[in-house]
């Protein structure tokens, strides 16, 4: 089977682009060449009569064609339109013609092709990782796996060699500047744990934002951070760029994003999370954002949480509150220190103040029979799924809440101040200690009865 006439365009203006009349361009220069270029070869394509057997046959279609060729150059091809959705949350690619988006109001459909094979995909992929991030990455055999930050504040994961075929994952975020009055109006928690949060935030308290994957823990993260006087330094260090509190917004003008660096060719120049947490500590950061702790960079930021990096913050994956401790000791026993559970949970003690804990559930309109619907692909040959069935939003909110007490051997001993209620939704339980109160209210905390509460979809 012959090139697509797309890819035979791209592929003439990509030689275009590395000759020497682009070679001084830059920006929309550059990207305005590339459109004429686009233009100028389906002229000549059409005009030779020896192009591809399917083209353009409209001014419209060619509009289209040359617009693919720039989302496959500058872009990311075919997925840009689905990364510019809003009203898409993640999309799952399991090869070139198997990508499944779901949507905000939670529906999962199998959407259009992204490229003409796996390896074209693998070349899209391989394209994005030289264009996006700080540094070039690379996606080949000898490094099957890619993790970076994509305009707009996506996130893109994806690997190859491990699996059948290559398998993408996009992670999209439809709420990145929020404050917690925000999420307070969506839902995620009432007045009470507002005015409660943000004072902890305020007084510098130690914050842990624990939850399953997609209950909105980098959400609150920001509405969180939101609430940090805007004359502090801060620091966030993550995996991969993901929080963007450094871009679309002045809440935060001093502030230094660091991202983790794999190795390069030669196997040499990885930065894990863990140093850059060590790092952090010698830049002045009056708070330190750790994303998410996924391994041994757990220590470093305790310890930093405990020697004067006090009001920092990271998200964590925990099944519970409670949970979130557990998770915190089985990293730290895997680190190189090898720290017991005894010495982690004292770590834990002088370094935590709050625990945070996400929930989520979907509000489901099924058709009653619990199964997928299926329609005719586009050509009529293939009955294929095109939606769940199962449809409706995703309420992410606060279930739990816990103040940090103190350590007694293999246990961390805290406070539930916020429970789970009938609907699992976060209601005041055990009372905050009464030094904490006094504290928290010199930072504008109101003590209030709050009831059940909603969540952000």
């Amino acid at each position: 089977m012959g090139e697509s006439l797309t890819t035979t365009i791209r592929r003439r203006v990509a030689e275009d682009l590395s000759g020497d009349a682009a070679s001084a361009l830059s920006g929309e220069d550059r990207r305005e060449f590339a459109r004429q270029r686009a233009f100028l070869h389906l002229d000549t394509l059409s005009a030779a009569g020896n192009g591809p057997s399917v083209g353009p046959t409209s001014p419209v279609e060619e509009q289209r064609t040359a617009q693919a060729v720039l989302d496959a150059l500058f872009g990311l091809g075919r997925l840009q339109s689905l990364v510019d959705d809003d009203e898409i949350e993640n999309v799952d690619i399991n090869g070139c013609d198997q990508v499944w988006a779901t949507f905000a109001d939670g529906s999962k459909r199998l959407m259009d092709p992204v490229a003409d094979s796996d390896d074209e995909l693998v070349d899209l992929l391989r394209s994005v990782a030289g264009r996006f991030g700080l540094a070039e990455r690379r996606f080949d055999m000898a490094r099957p796996e890619l993790d970076l930050q994509l305009p707009g504040g996506a996130r893109l994961s994806a690997v190859m060699a491990v699996t059948a075929r290559p398998a993408v994952s996009i992670r999209r975020h439809r709420f990145t500047d929020l404050s917690l009055d925000d999420l307070c109006a969506m839902g995620t928690l009432d007045d009470g744990l507002r005015s409660l949060l943000a004072a902890a935030v305020r007084a510098r308290k130690n914050i842990v934002v624990s939850g399953a994957m997609n209950s909105g823990k980098t959400t609150l993260l920001r509405a969180l951070a939101a609430e940090i006087d805007p004359r502090e330094r801060i620091v966030t260090i993550e995996q991969a760029f993901e929080l963007g509190l450094d871009t679309g917004s002045s809440r935060h003008p001093d502030l230094v994003a660091m991202e983790a660096r794999p190795p390069n060719i030669e196997g040499a120049g990885r930065i894990p999370v863990a140093d850059l947490v060590r790092r952090s500590l010698r830049m002045n950061a009056d708070r330190v954002i750790v994303g998410e702790v996924l391994g041994d960079e757990v220590l470093p930021m305790l310890n930093a949480m405990s020697q004067g990096r006090s009001g920092s913050m990271c998200t964590i994956h925990a099944e519970s509150s409670a949970g979130a401790f557990r998770r915190i000791a089985s990293y730290a026993v895997q680190a190189p220190e090898r720290l017991p559970l005894d010495a982690t949970n004292l770590l834990i003690a002088g370094a935590l103040h709050f625990v945070v804990h996400l929930d989520s559930e979907m509000h489901d309109d099924l058709d009653g029979t619990g199964r997928s619907e299926f329609g005719a692909d586009k050509d009529g040959t293939a009955d294929r799924p095109t939606a769940f069935a199962a449809r409706g939003s995703r309420a992410r909110f606060i279930a739990s809440v816990r103040e940090i007490v103190d350590a007694e051997g293999v246990q961390v001993i805290s406070n539930e101040i916020y429970r789970p209620g009938p609907d699992r939704r976060a209601v005041p339980s055990a009372p905050l200690r009464p030094d904490t109160v006094d504290e928290l209210r010199r930072f504008g905390f109101e003590p209030t009865v709050a009831g059940p509460v909603g969540g952000f979809r």
